[in-house]
């Protein structure tokens, strides 16, 4: 069989264009002996990867010009040769960015019985979701009846974080960038949701949270940092989720002007991986299975149909064209 795939044409300069990404195609031999071959149901483009085009060192290896990029998806077995991987089932892997591969079974996770569509296993179920829980629960050290403040709060972690802060009996204000996500964010249950388009960021989280910020999950990085420090509770914590403000700068971004706050106030600043508490994955499936399939967490997705248009979408994570997961389908 063939497969087409997206591969790094040329390292982006600011914020990427379709440019600096081109479609190859491969041949997917059947597999060999202890291999199987995968077609990918849906993959997932995230933020992080914006990072992962420079050629620089950091927690992931950067992608290399000519090479299909990769990321989280989720296949189907259609060919097996390898007895622990049977046709037909569903596999977690980090070979997004192509219609099929092969296998010897390194790499790949069982998905077990569904809960949930596949694309849920990239999102609210998957990594954006478990980072989220861990992010809010652990590095956050959520306790019930706090307030907790989240930018990006209409994305894919974002919202999780709202509703778990919910499910936890705390007060959520969130930021997001439209009114169609921000009445989104309303319908989800946050207290207070706000435009950060609109007006002066410390009087919005003021008006949302007039006792002060507990937790302040950041996903955004730059003024709302800044902003949030400003808000800040003695002893809040702040889990550094994400900067995605930051991402596609060509100059250094200045630092928030007002971190001497975090000493007098006793704050907790402290950045994270979900890799760094992949020993409580099972815990966080459980859980967040629980609590979709009973409606505790509501979850929405923005598609894009054929890998072709993987670039599209990953381009659109940074102009505001997502509501909640950002997923990229492989198969019709």
């Amino acid at each position: 069989m063939q497969s087409r795939e997206i591969r790094l044409k040329s390292r982006p300069v600011g914020m990427p264009t379709n440019d600096d990404f081109e479609v190859a195609t491969v041949d997917v031999p059947d597999p060999g002996d202890g291999e199987v071959t995968v077609q990918n149901v849906c993959m997932s483009v995230d933020p992080y990867m914006r990072g992962r085009m420079y050629d620089r060192k950091s927690y992931v290896p950067p992608f290399q010009i000519g090479e299909a990029l990769t990321g989280g998806a989720v296949g189907k077995i259609v060919a097996s040769s390898n007895p622990d991987f049977p046709e037909g089932a569903h596999v977690l892997n980090m070979n997004g960015w192509r219609e099929a591969f092969n296998s010897n079974g390194d790499g790949l996770q069982l998905l077990g019985d569904l809960k949930a569509p596949a694309s849920a296993y990239l999102g609210a179920i998957g990594m954006p979701g478990m980072t989220a829980y861990v992010g809010l629960l652990e590095v956050g050290a959520l306790a019930e009846g706090e307030t907790v403040f989240v930018s990006g709060a209409a994305g894919a972690v974002g919202s999780i974080v709202g509703q778990i802060a919910k499910i936890k009996g705390c007060r959520v204000v969130g930021s997001a960038g439209s009114a169609d996500k921000i009445a989104w964010l309303k319908e989800l249950g946050f207290d207070h949701a706000f435009d950060y388009h609109d007006g002066d960021l410390v009087a919005h989280i003021r008006e949302g949270a007039p006792d002060g910020v507990d937790v302040y999950f950041d996903n955004v990085g730059g003024d709302h940092l800044q902003a949030a420090i400003h808000c800040m509770r003695p002893f809040g914590r702040i889990p550094l989720c994400g900067a995605i403000s930051m991402y596609n700068a060509t100059e250094p971004v200045p630092g928030p002007n007002n971190l001497t706050m975090a000493i007098g106030l006793g704050l907790t600043l402290r950045g994270f991986i979900v890799s760094h508490f992949n020993h409580l994955a099972e815990q966080f499936r459980a859980d967040m299975e629980g609590w979709v399939t009973s409606g505790q967490v509501q979850y929405k997705e923005t598609t894009y149909d054929g890998v072709e248009k993987a670039p599209e979408a990953f381009i659109g994570l940074f102009t505001g064209a997502n509501t909640g997961k950002m997923i990229v389908n492989l198969t019709s």
